[in-house]
């Protein structure tokens, strides 16, 4: 499944899932670009990043359109892939498109869920309904014990 992409420098680009194979990888999901929750994680990504690229690349993943994660990218300054999954195939796959609620609104949306992957495309350790705040220690955890 080959997806539109932002790189890491803000240019567009195809993301294969292929790019997933040959390192370790962190791929997290989040339901939406400029959002307040989405923001705070994005930017914990950003800030960790020197940390995190010591054991692994990092791939965010929301149904946003490309040119939303290029806004998003230049305003944070993120310095890491997002993938537009408009059509939420990737997120279907990893099982992160579910049923929501909202002030009683019934819809569908991403749960917030990273994976971290071995440099096989497989999957070593997931969080699912992820909560911010110290999710990045916790993936970095996670990746140092790997080693």
């Amino acid at each position: 499944m080959i997806l539109q992409a932002i790189d890491k420098n803000g240019q567009p680009t195809e993301f294969d899932e292929q790019n997933l194979r040959g390192k370790t990888m962190v791929l997290y999901f989040y339901p939406k670009d400029n959002t307040s929750g989405c923001t705070k994680e994005a930017c914990d990504f950003r800030d960790n990043m020197s940390r995190l690229t010591a054991y692994a690349e990092v791939v965010g993943v929301s149904p946003d359109s490309v040119v939303s994660h290029q806004k998003f990218q230049q305003k944070q300054n993120l310095n890491f892939m997002l993938v537009a999954d408009s059509k939420h195939e990737l997120a279907e796959k990893y099982g992160v498109w579910k049923e929501k609620s909202m002030y009683g609104r019934k819809y569908m949306g991403i749960e917030r869920s990273t994976f971290l992957l071995n440099a096989k495309g497989e999957i070593v350790k997931e969080w699912r309904k992820v909560k911010v705040v110290g999710h990045v220690d916790e993936i970095l955890r996670a990746l140092q014990s790997l080693k």
